[in-house]
């Protein structure tokens, strides 16, 4: 039985998953699926190996999961704000000075965390929400 326990710890795991899902997917050091793909399906001879099928699905899995909790979490207009929000914070540090935007990789980097920040937190959305107002989120009620 799932507890009804949602603390910082709960969250961490959630941004650890959603971190590990964005920049296995794609990231600047070119160890990524994404790489991966783009030598797998533009080489000479199309050659998918069973490797790459199953990351390719595991991958897809944990996309839907993310997206779909996350849009349905915090909806449209949640997911907004959470974009300007997180897009706010990375304007202001480099408004101050705390990030350069000289370097494309560190910019995607800071861009890459934010978005899985994003996702987890669309992730915990109703678990935080419950904590602030005592309101619940219930999809499917079974009778």
């Amino acid at each position: 039985m799932a507890t009804s326990r949602f603390n910082f710890q709960s969250f961490l795991v959630r941004l650890v998953f959603a971190l590990v899902l964005v920049y296995a997917s794609y990231n600047p050091s070119g160890y990524s699926w994404f790489h991966w793909a783009k030598e797998t399906l533009f080489a000479e001879s199309l050659s998918i190996s069973p490797g790459f099928a199953m990351a390719s699905v595991v991958l897809l899995i944990g996309w839907v999961v993310y997206i779909r909790a996350t849009l349905r979490s915090l909806g449209a207009l949640g997911l907004g704000l959470a974009f300007a929000f997180f897009g706010i914070i990375v304007w202001w540090l480099v408004d101050i000075g705390l990030i350069g935007v000289a370097s494309v990789s560190v910019m995607t980097y800071i861009v890459l965390f934010l978005f899985g920040a994003i996702l987890a937190t669309g992730m915990s959305w109703s678990h935080i929400r419950r904590r602030m107002s005592g309101q619940l989120d219930v999809d499917e009620v079974d009778e």
